[in-house]
C-alpha cells in the first residue's frame, strides 16, 4: 500500500455542514475506506489547510478516484501528495 498526505480546505458548504454536523468528517471517513483507502491519520489544522490526512492507498489510481469523488460533492478541495518513509527514502540513496 502506497501512503498519501491529503491537503483538505473547506468550502463554504463544507464548513456549514461540519458546524451542524460535526460527526459527517468521520462519516466520510468511512465512505472513503468503503472504496479502499484506509485512513492513519486525521488532523485539523490552522492555516491554509483545515485538515490534513494521512491515508494508504492501493494504487495513485485509487487515491484519484476517492479525492475526485470527495471534491465533486462541493464541500471540500484536496490536494494529495504521495508520500513515503523517511527510512525508504533515505535507503534509495545508499
Amino acid at each position: 500500500m502506497a501512503l498519501y498526505v491529503m491537503l483538505s480546505t473547506l468550502t463554504d458548504e463544507g464548513a456549514k455542514t461540519i458546524t451542524i454536523n460535526p460527526g459527517r468528517i468521520k462519516e466520510v471517513n468511512e465512505e472513503i475506506e468503503a472504496l479502499g483507502v484506509k485512513v492513519i491519520g486525521q488532523y485539523a489544522t490552522l492555516g491554509e489547510f483545515d485538515f490534513v490526512n494521512i491515508v494508504e492507498a492501493p494504487d495513485n489510481l485509487t487515491i484519484m478516484r476517492v479525492s475526485s469523488e470527495l471534491m465533486a460533492r462541493g464541500s471540500v478541495r484536496i490536494r494529495t501528495l504521495a508520500a513515503m518513509p523517511i527510512d525508504d527514502f533515505i535507503a534509495k540513496f545508499k
